[in-house]
């Protein structure tokens, strides 16, 4: 079983930055890769990026060139560097972690604000 906790939200304003992290522990054979997911009010949770376990990487298309999804294997963190924040960027922000045969293991979510 794997464990993946969040840090790094908070609130700011609109056109800056913030960094999430997540450190994941735990049991990580057959590990496919990790990612982190938004979510608002009313509606699903949704994969904006996405590292292979092989370095590939994935966005939600609309978050290109705002968004950088990086990993560090030594220290098992996964980091996604956020800039020009937008306040529709508000939301819950989930780390996961994919395995094969599974659903992903996900971590408990960080809050992140963006005010006008």
């Amino acid at each position: 079983q794997v464990q993946l906790v969040e840090s790094g939200g908070g609130l700011v304003q609109a056109g800056e930055a913030l960094t999430l992290s997540c450190v994941v522990s735990g049991i990580m054979d057959g590990l496919r890769g990790m990612g982190w997911s938004h979510q608002v009010p009313g509606r699903q949770r949704e994969s904006i990026a996405f590292i292979s376990s092989g370095g590939s990487i994935t966005y939600k298309t609309a978050l290109k060139g705002r968004f950088t999804i990086s990993r560090d294997v030594d220290k098992n963190t996964v980091t996604l560097q956020m800039n020009n924040l937008r306040p529709e960027d508000t939301g819950l922000y989930y780390c996961y972690a994919l395995f094969p045969h599974k659903s992903p293991s996900y971590g408990r979510g960080i809050q992140v604000t963006v005010s006008t």
